[in-house]
Formats: C-alpha cells, structure tokens, sequence
C-alpha cells in the first residue's frame, strides 16, 4: 500500500488500548506526528479474549501483524450451556454462535492484541502513560490541551479513543447519558483458579435474566469468571464503590448450585474485578471542530456483538486513510464517518437483534433455548442459518479502501 506523502500534522489520540495504537499506526505511517495519552501506567496485559473477523482481520494482515496473531490464536473449540440445577444442556462450537469462519478468523488476548500493536509501533509514536486530558480549548486553528499533570501542549488534531465512558467525550460533548444506550444487562468480570479442568472451552449457566460463565483460553491456572444479569436501571450508585459493586452481584445468585457459590466467593475476592453495565454510544456525530472520536467512544458496539475491537480496528484504518487524503480535516472526519457509520451500526444491531441463546430474558426463551441445544441437528439449521450468517455479513459489511496518492 503506499502511503501520502503530506507535511506532518501533530495529532493527540487519547486511549491507548486498541483503537488508539492501532489508530497511531496508521497516522505515522502517513507522516503524521503522534503523541498517544494514557490514565494507566503502562499498556495493560493478559485480559479475556476478543476476535478479529471478516474486514478487522483484512486490517491487521495490512498491518502486518497476521502471522504474530494466528501465533497467539486461543482456538476455543467448545461452549457448553448448563441449565438452572446444574445439569448440562448441551454444547456448541463457538462460530455457530459468532458467525466467526473456522479458520478465518482470529481470537486472541486482548493484552496480545494490544501489546502486538504496540510493538508494530516500537519508538517511532510518543507515549504519555500515567496521564490523561483534563482540558480542551478548541482555538479553530489547533487545541490547546491541558493535562492533569499540569502540562500544556498544542495539537492540530485530537482524537478519542478512550473507551465507552470516554473523558474526552465528556469534555467535547457532554455528559454520557446523552448518548448512552443501556441494554439492560450489569456484568462483573473476573478470574480465578481453574479447579474446573477446562480447556479452550467455555461454560455457561443460565437462569432468566442471569448467566454466570467460566471461560478457559487454554491449559492454564486460572480462568475467567463472569456473572451477568438484568435490571431494568443502570446501577450508577454502585459505579463508584467496589463494595456496593460487590454485594449487588452476590445478590443475584444466591443458590447453591454448578459452580455458582465458588464464583460468588471469587467475586467477592477478586483484586482484578471489572464491574460495568451492557451498552452502547450512540451518537449523532463523531466530531466537533478539530476533534474526533474513535472505537467505542463513537460507537461502542457492547460486548454482545463480540465486535467491539473489530469495529475499533476498522475505524482506525478508515480514520487515518481519510485524514491522510484529505488536506482539511472537516472533510476527512465527513468522510471517516460516512465510511464507518453504517458498518458501525450494523455491528452495533448484533447485540440487539434478539440473540437470546446466551441471554435469554423469559422462561419461555429459557426453554426454547434448551430445547433447541439438545436436538444437534435443529441447532445447525436454527443458528448456523440465522445468527451465524447475519454476523458474518456485519463483519464483513465494508469494504477497505486502498487510500493512495491522488485519491
């Protein structure tokens, strides 16, 4: 691919999980100068698994990173679904619930992910770590940006890519809430040791409206614990305190079958809890002025799509093309986001177009489910038909364009 040729413009990317290394590639690779900020301390490892389908996967080959990625492939073979008293259901292949393609596509760490992406960057990109924006003066012909540590810089360009509950977001259009689509879901994630013997595989437990999982990547110590159930109201008063956080989700599951009590105690002493809420930003423009968001902060998909780091990789590549194209950068964001909204929202209709197989939010759905998952040959028809090939055509549902001189 070749790359514009253009005098270097100073552009700040804020959030440096995917969306943001992966967006920083691109801009220095177009002769972009690119300084990346980051609240964490240091590009965070490990974590749960995340795929790399259909467009995203055609993205990190370009990138380079493809054979680095199949190398790092977990290869889930297996979900088994377990029913309110413990007793299995029946089991899946995960493509049969994704619309993944069996050898296509990649899962891997999200840490591997981020730390491949950070490696195809080595020190050609400046990294602020332990840092973030705590003001934006947009000045017309830069912003001025101050940070909490007190420094003062200029940047022509400011980009968001900091995640679901995006600070500069917040700072350039307002408080989440006007944007935030909430689809009833509150999860806690976690890990714990594997006393279980799993192995690529997942296992899943379903009452209505709640769901407790134990996932396994590979032969290892430990796994990874979720706990997920609905509510009708965002819990916002338990975001701010662990505890509360804690004792609502102990709260919900509180039979003393499966694995349900051990997962509850894991919980509870968990030093690497991640506790949020299902849901999506939707948005009715990713840019004001000389700023623009970026991955989930545009667009988070949720994790029910399974297409969030998808989606974010994408929109990177679609991102720096068009500001590498475009000499003005109204024009570019017009055209980032002509380019990736309906692929963004295409991905986004995954999670909400009624995919009860892991979910399911009725005891009618509940039995239906069951039903279907112990008669083999009704799951290969029902969701390899269905859900199966509506998520491949999302994944797919964009052509990349090949952004060279003269465009």
């Amino acid at each position: 691919m070749n790359t514009v040729s253009r005098p270097a413009r100073r552009v700040l990317v804020s959030g440096a999980s995917i969306a943001g290394p992966a967006l920083a590639y691109w801009l220095d690779r177009y002769g972009f100068e690119v300084t990346v900020v980051e609240k964490a301390a240091a590009v965070r490892g490990g974590g749960y698994a995340v795929d790399i389908r259909g467009t995203a996967r055609e993205v990190v080959e370009r990138m380079g990173l493809l054979p680095r990625l199949r190398a790092a492939h977990v290869d889930s073979r297996r979900i088994t679904f377990v029913d309110p008293a413990g007793r299995t259901v029946g089991s899946l292949r995960p493509e049969q619930l994704t619309g993944s393609e069996a050898g296509l596509d990649l899962e891997v760490r999200r840490g591997d992910l981020a730390d491949a992406l950070q490696e195809a960057l080595g020190d050609r990109v400046e990294f602020l770590f332990g840092d973030s924006i705590a003001e934006l003066d947009d000045g017309g012909d830069a912003v001025h940006v101050v940070f909490d540590s007190g420094v003062r810089r200029d940047f022509d360009l400011v980009v968001g890519a900091d995640g679901l509950h995006s600070n500069t977001r917040r700072l350039v259009l307002g408080p989440e809430e006007r944007y935030h689509r909430y689809l009833g879901h509150v999860f806690a994630g976690f890990t714990l040791p594997n006393e279980f013997g799993l192995s690529r595989e997942g296992v899943i437990w379903n009452d209505v409206g709640r769901g407790a999982v134990l996932y396994a990547h590979e032969p290892a110590d430990r796994v990874h614990g979720f706990l997920t159930f609905t509510r009708d109201v965002p819990p916002f008063e338990a975001f701010r305190d662990p505890r509360a956080q804690r004792e609502l989700v102990a709260a919900h599951f509180p039979e003393r079958v499966w694995h349900l009590p051990r997962l509850v105690a894991a919980m509870r002493d968990a030093d690497d809890l991640f506790f949020d809420i299902v849901s999506q930003i939707q948005l009715p423009g990713w840019s004001r002025g000389r700023v623009v968001l970026a991955g989930d902060a545009a667009h988070a998909t949720s994790f029910l799509s399974g297409q969030g780091s998808s989606v974010a990789l994408v929109g990177a590549y679609v991102l720096a093309g068009e500001l590498a194209a475009h000499a003005d950068h109204t024009a570019a964001f017009a055209a980032y986001e002509r380019r990736m909204r309906p692929f963004a929202e295409r991905n986004q209709a995954l999670a909400t177009g009624g995919g009860t197989v892991v979910t399911p939010t009725t005891r009618e759905q509940l039995e239906a489910r069951n039903a279907l998952l112990r008669d083999p040959a009704a799951v290969a028809e029902e969701l390899a038909t269905a859900g199966a090939q509506a998520g491949r055509a999302a994944h797919s549902d964009l052509l990349l364009p090949d952004y060279a001189p003269g465009r």
